[in-house]
């Protein structure tokens, strides 16, 4: 399993590093003068392969232009070297806290998945590796199975696709189905997009997501290995009954399981239609120079060779185009070959941006995990809503429904997503909303265990006042106050606002008051998060971002068009940071 891989990488370091000095010394006298060093930052299950190809390489000679190469290959985790990353660019990605401070960015970092590089660049522009990483291995993603469940569906002989995967999940009683937290874990990721692409689109195929996620979350993991050991432990069919029947993982995690010859061993389902596999993308960081990159593009060439390939083999890898090497122990149902793993698409040279290598853009990766959020992790939040005459105004491409009756559909289907133990209220505002004042609480911050109804309720309230402009300075204030005053540890406590135009009424606060104001009452002990999703194009873009950058992790998403009011409320929660414990 996973864990000997570790310790088998973490012992191939020191080889290493005893291969280059070794290799200096030899080389020395003869080829080579001086000695550049390059760092590698690899996922846990590939290290070990780099690490051997590595050794090779400079055992043999290894030189840049006539200097000598020393090679560090350290295995991390793939989520935990990218909220390094991400620190490093003063952001956070969606499910990941700060990394240990004995964590250091490399030279090159060559994680699971080209998804962490467009996470990664969605929150951080600047992020921009040099060149376009390139993957270096493949593992599919499969639904690992217990031997004797799978064959109680069909298996090996019927083929399964994920819409077929997505009904076992949310209508069969005797499949218990587990996943690897898809904030942290690449092939989480994979298979919840996948199943969302299988449900298709509309209420129904809402509500069946929905589900999907309620089911897998009931036997989620932080870690693959701890998903892993769900599975049966003994051919006892009581323990195969009561035990985790059903999860994506790589093909990677499935045949490193069955190398510990458990009595119940693994299959895997290669479910159409084809995910995108974890590519192993080789990513040289954007602050390497030019001779340091220069010795990474040598080491990349390596890892392009038939003798990689086999050693990938060895590791429960496949070649980047998806070919097996000599040895390979291919799970029960494997096939020959698979779909060649494809570079990120990117902006121009780099691969930051754009899309992962399957064609998935950072908008859709966000929704995903938005709805993941939702769902399962805990939160506080204030939803505001704009009830000013402007929207009355219709949208064409929601059928002519209202801006105000399409946040009502956006906030309903939000609010379905919200699992029990969050707590939710709501706010109006306009102008002369009570008395003077531009807003209106209309159900406090509660429960829902309690009180979904009521908050449903006050959705439906969103309608707009006739003439009534936008009184969103003092609104925000306001709202921010009432998160901060009963401030739970352990949730984001949060205020969601939607409005479709910029501040108008003379008689509040101005921005900088409100600025100033916010950032008085920030506590880092109990940080409030101010969302601002703009409706349309009147809104005034940097009035929103002044007012949510002066808050914490604070973000303002655009929905130009108000009929995708839904798919940028998913994004928001995507980027819901800012607890504190």
């Amino acid at each position: 399993m996973r864990g000997a891989g570790v310790v088998g990488a973490a012992m191939a370091i020191v080889v290493v590093l005893a291969g280059s000095y070794l290799g200096y010394q030899r080389l020395s006298d003869s080829k080579c003068t001086g000695s550049t060093r390059l760092t590698v930052a690899a996922a846990n299950e590939i290290a070990p392969a780099v690490t051997q190809t590595a050794q090779k390489w400079i055992k043999d000679g290894a030189n840049v232009n006539g200097t000598c190469v020393a090679v560090t290959v350290t295995p991390v985790n793939s989520a935990t070297m990218a909220a390094a990353i991400a620190g490093e660019h003063h952001v956070t990605l969606s499910g990941l806290g700060a990394a240990p401070e004995s964590v250091k960015v490399p030279d090159v970092w060559i994680p699971d998945s080209d998804a962490w590089l467009l996470r990664l660049h969605s929150e951080a522009a600047g992020f921009l590796p040099q060149g376009a990483p390139k993957p270096v291995a493949q593992s599919p993603i499969v639904v690992a199975m217990p031997e004797p469940v799978a064959k109680t569906i069909g298996w090996p002989n019927k083929k399964l696709g994920w819409k077929d995967l997505l009904g076992l999940v949310t209508k069969s009683g005797n499949i218990r189905t587990g996943i690897v937290d898809p904030a942290r874990d690449s092939s989480g990721l994979a298979a919840l997009l996948a199943l969302g692409q299988a449900a298709g689109v509309g209420a129904a195929a809402q509500q069946g997501k929905v589900e999907a996620i309620k089911a897998l979350a009931q036997n989620a993991s932080s870690l693959s290995d701890d998903l892993l050991q769900k599975f049966p432990h003994s051919q006892d069919p009581n323990d195969i009954a009561t035990a985790l029947s059903a999860a994506p993982l790589s093909e990677e995690a499935v045949v490193g399981y069955n190398a510990q010859k458990p009595p119940v061993p693994l299959v895997g389902l290669y479910l159409q239609p084809n995910p995108p596999p974890l590519d192993y993308p080789y990513t040289i960081m954007p602050e390497v120079d030019l001779p340091t990159a220069s010795l990474a593009n040598s080491l990349f060439a390596q890892l392009q060779t038939p003798a990689f390939k086999n050693t990938l083999a060895t590791v429960g890898l496949r070649a980047a185009d998806g070919s097996l090497g000599a040895d390979f122990s291919r799970p029960l149902g494997a096939p020959d070959s698979s779909p060649p793993a494809k570079p990120a698409g990117g902006d121009g040279e780099n691969s930051g941006g754009g899309s992962a290598a399957g064609g998935v853009d950072a908008g859709v990766v966000s929704q995903a995990l938005g709805a993941w959020t939702a769902i399962t992790k805990p939160g506080r939040a204030l939803a505001v809503f704009d009830v000013s005459g402007s929207m009355n105004e219709k949208v064409p491409t929601a059928g002519n429904l209202t801006r105000a009756q399409v946040t009502q559909r956006a906030a309903t289907q939000g609010l379905a997503l919200f699992g029990a133990d969050w707590e939710v209220g709501t706010m109006l505002f306009s102008t002369d909303m009570d008395g003077k004042l531009p807003y209106k609480q209309v159900v406090p911050i509660t429960p829902l265990v309690t009180g979904r109804e009521q908050v449903q309720a006050a959705v439906e309230q969103i309608v707009p006042k006739k003439d009534g402009d936008t009184g969103l300075y003092d609104t925000v204030l306001a709202a921010y106050k009432e998160v901060q005053k009963g401030w739970e540890p352990g949730r984001v406590n949060s205020v969601i606002l939607f409005t479709d135009g910029k501040n108008e009424n003379p008689d509040g606060i101005t921005l900088n008051t409100l600025v100033a104001q916010l950032k008085k009452l920030n506590d880092a002990t109990k940080p409030v998060k101010v969302v601002i999703i703009g409706i349309g194009t009147e809104v005034n873009q940097k009035e929103l971002e002044t007012i949510t950058n002066a808050t914490p992790n604070g973000g303002t998403y655009i929905a130009k068009d108000p009929a995708k009011i839904s798919d940028i409320f998913l994004q928001a929660l995507a980027n819901r940071t800012g607890t504190a414990n």
